[in-house]
């Protein structure tokens, strides 16, 4: 009875692996692929899988035969002895051989392939690259994204053409950190000393699978907050990424308020907030003078601070207590306590702060 118990038990963590392993957003999941890195990827991760289980497999019938047919039957027979035989030795040593070569190819040649960031290198008469270049900066707790290009910096909202190589540099400004994903490729360090390089391709069937919203995550634990150090990509046809560009572009001044309460709001904000949050996308301050996301498009955005749903009451809770939403971040005691009505100001201020209407 005892042994039946256990093997229902075995059974129904089968059942359940085999159910969840069939889990996973179109957004999220590294095992529902949307561009050509992650496709390679998961290529690869499938190989592999297949030539260990294959492994497995044979290894486990090989065993069961041995046993049944080699067993000794009474206790004078002597089972036949194979030991030395160079037949199997040699066979247990070239099949191995074989399989880390099926693997090792595929792998050495997909590796050399996401490697190769030379488009990102070469200058055309106008000193830009024809390839879209986006230098990623991780900060703890969040992520800054600048087209170099475009003349454009933003944050936490990564925005990004479909079917076309999109190539970064990537960079941290204080800790370790890792640039990933999951459902597009990587992932990739971003250190404090050296830049790092790789590309990415956006599948538009993918993205549309997705919504056109992918989420990014920091894969390298940085501190108490690393894992909500998250950010959105938002992965667009061509022609509406080039319209986002240019509404970007368009804006050469922070946004003016347009009601009495968000002028209040915006009036806290020049007196406290702008010495971290630009509200411009041609942000031409030096890296290290950037210590906060820039708020360009901050109404836009699907999320407060990455981790909570953009709404008013969100937006009040993160400036009341940041620290409750994300410990040791860098905003927590930044500016005096602030009261009801101008947490409602800058509340109003703060949604204004639109690019495309």
């Amino acid at each position: 009875m005892k042994m039946l118990a256990k093997w229902r038990l075995l059974s129904l963590f089968t059942l359940m692996a085999l159910v969840l392993s069939g889990c996973g957003e179109p957004y999220l999941s590294t095992l529902r692929p949307a561009g050509e890195v992650a496709q390679s990827q998961y290529e690869l991760m499938l190989l592999s899988t297949a030539i260990m289980v294959g492994v497995i497999a044979v290894v486990t019938i090989i065993f069961i035969y041995v046993i049944m047919k080699f067993r000794r039957k009474n206790d004078n027979e002597i089972p036949k002895q194979v030991e030395g035989s160079h037949k199997l030795e040699i066979l247990w040593t070239v099949i191995p051989i074989l399989l880390l070569l099926i693997l090792a190819v595929p792998t050495v040649a997909a590796t050399f392939k996401l490697a190769d960031v030379s488009p990102m290198e070469k200058k055309n008469a106008e000193g830009k690259t024809d390839a879209l270049v986006v230098n990623v900066r991780a900060n703890l707790y969040w992520w800054e994204f600048e087209y170099p290009n475009e003349a454009i910096v933003t944050s936490q909202d990564l925005v990004v053409p479909t079917d076309e190589k999109v190539y970064f540099n990537l960079k941290a400004s204080d800790v370790k950190h890792s640039f990933w994903i999951p459902s597009v490729g990587g992932k990739m360090d971003t250190n404090t000393d050296n830049i790092n390089k790789f590309w990415l391709e956006f599948d538009s069937k993918g993205a549309d699978e997705a919504g056109g919203l992918f989420y990014g995550k920091c894969a390298e634990l940085c501190g108490p907050s690393h894992a909500l150090m998250d950010f959105k990509v938002k992965a667009l046809p061509r022609d509406e990424f080039d319209q986002w560009v240019a509404d970007m572009q368009g804006v050469k001044e922070p946004a003016k308020a347009e009601t009495a309460t968000a002028q209040q709001g915006q009036e806290i904000f020049n007196n406290s907030c702008i010495g971290c949050h630009a509200v411009t996308p041609a942000n031409t301050a030096p890296e290290a003078a950037r210590v906060g996301p820039n708020l360009t498009n901050f109404g836009d955005r699907s999320r407060v601070a990455g981790v909570l749903d953009m709404s008013e009451e969100n937006i009040k809770k993160w400036l009341e207590d940041p620290e409750a939403y994300k410990p040791a971040n860098k905003m927590t005691g930044k500016y005096p306590e602030l009261k009801p009505e101008e947490l409602d100001a800058l509340t109003e201020y703060l949604l204004g702060l639109k690019v495309q209407k």
